[in-house]
């Protein structure tokens, strides 16, 4: 009987893993077509500007085509061989993303003034000098666009949020949470990037530093090749340093990712309750990707709370915000989440402000306050339109 039972277990876990891995294989399948046929389309529109001649045609088509899939080269590179090679090839490849974005946007607009003036003939005569032209001016703007990009995602601004909960704690009525998210230690994200994230920690002096997921990036093997994490280290703070999962430590695998993070005395929560020094309830929750990996999947919240004194403040850190209705019925006081990037590059905050109650920002809901940050890092591209990084400093008050 138990062993039919464990059979059927077993069985049904193996077709929900193969179900996920399936719908992830026809994702990727999708996106490559979707991908190459936007490479084909700016090929085609931008060649015949910039190649008059067969020769140079030949050489620009070569390096055009080799540049367009160094982004899928340099993740193989990194998964499989990481090295200062792969680093480069890959750093090339996620540049290439948002360029492309914006001459595929940039070209569209020409056809579509194409198709009008097919109609009204507003336009000049097409000649080749005139498409160099156009075709300079769009490839320096788009150049300005990404290096500006660029410059942003450098920029990490502290931004300030009061909360008061009308709950007590033992000791000093205030205290201060740093919360980072979305870091992104990897091939492109590093040393420069840790200390700039110390250096702002003691000037902001918290009591806690809270890291709400996507500490490490997709691969681990480029952060254990340039030792990352060391700078992480220094930070001392009264009530210490804590994490959760996101889903960049499943997806660049989570024991190695787990096991890295614990050398560097990092504290995980994965659906784990501790209680703070001055009685305030920290509930670190799983990632809610972890299921999909064939790990034991994220609790329900109220499941893991249910031995939480609701006297007392309860603050959860959960990577993706979804459900925050969940926060609210469980009682929490203070939700705090990323993942989101808040789009990263325009026009994706859009997709993500669809796709999120909350994609930036904070929000209160009932008696729970809500904070979702764009994030410190950059995943892919290191290149931010439309938002910037940020660290988040919660001055948190309590009240009888």
């Amino acid at each position: 009987m138990s062993i039919r039972f464990s059979f059927n277990v077993d069985k049904q876990k193996f077709i929900g893993i193969y179900m996920r891995t399936s719908i992830i294989v026809i994702f990727l399948l999708f996106f490559v077509a979707i991908y190459s046929a936007a490479v084909y389309y700016v090929y085609s529109r931008g060649i015949h500007a910039f190649a008059p001649n067969q020769p140079l045609k030949r050489w620009l088509t070569i390096t055009y085509w080799i540049v367009a899939y160094m982004f899928f080269a340099g993740m193989i590179l990194e998964r499989t061989a990481s090295s200062a090679f792969s680093e480069f090839v890959f750093r090339i490849g996620t540049f290439w993303l948002p360029f492309l974005l914006y001459l595929l946007f940039a070209l569209i607009f020409i056809d579509i003034v194409r198709g009008l003036n097919y109609f009204f003939k507003f336009l000049p005569p097409a000649t080749a000098s005139l498409k160099m032209i156009v075709a300079s001016i769009v490839l320096g703007v788009v150049t300005l666009v990404i290096l500006l990009g660029y410059i942003n995602a450098l920029n990490v601004r502290v931004v300030n949020v009061p909360v008061s909960i009308a709950k007590t704690v033992d000791g000093d009525k205030k205290m201060r949470v740093l919360m980072v998210s979305d870091v992104h230690l990897g091939a492109l994200i590093g040393e420069r990037h840790e200390k700039r994230l110390l250096r702002m920690v003691k000037e902001q002096s918290p009591d806690l530093v809270l890291i709400c997921g996507d500490l490490i990036d997709s691969e681990i093997a480029p952060v254990v090749r340039k030792n990352l994490g060391r700078h992480i280290q220094e930070i001392d703070t009264p009530m210490g340093v804590y994490a959760i999962t996101g889903n960049h430590e499943y997806i660049g695998g989570i024991n190695q990712s787990l096991n890295y993070l614990k050398s560097i005395n990092i504290t995980m929560l994965i659906d784990t309750v501790v209680t703070l020094p001055n009685g305030v309830q920290l509930v670190g929750r799983n990632d809610r990707a972890a299921g999909g990996f064939g790990k034991l999947a994220q609790k329900p919240l109220e499941l893991l709370m249910e031995n939480v004194d609701r006297d007392k403040p309860v603050i959860v850190m959960n990577h993706q915000p979804y459900n925050l209705d969940e926060a609210v019925t469980a009682g929490a006081d203070l939700h705090l989440s990323g993942h989101t990037h808040h789009g990263q590059i325009w026009p994706l905050n859009m997709v993500t402000s669809a796709l999120f109650e909350l994609s930036w920002g904070y929000l209160q809901k009932g008696n729970t306050h809500f904070y979702v940050s764009s994030g410190f890092g950059t995943w892919g591209p290191s290149v931010r339109l439309g938002n910037r990084p940020e660290v988040v400093v919660i001055d948190v008050t309590f009240e009888n």
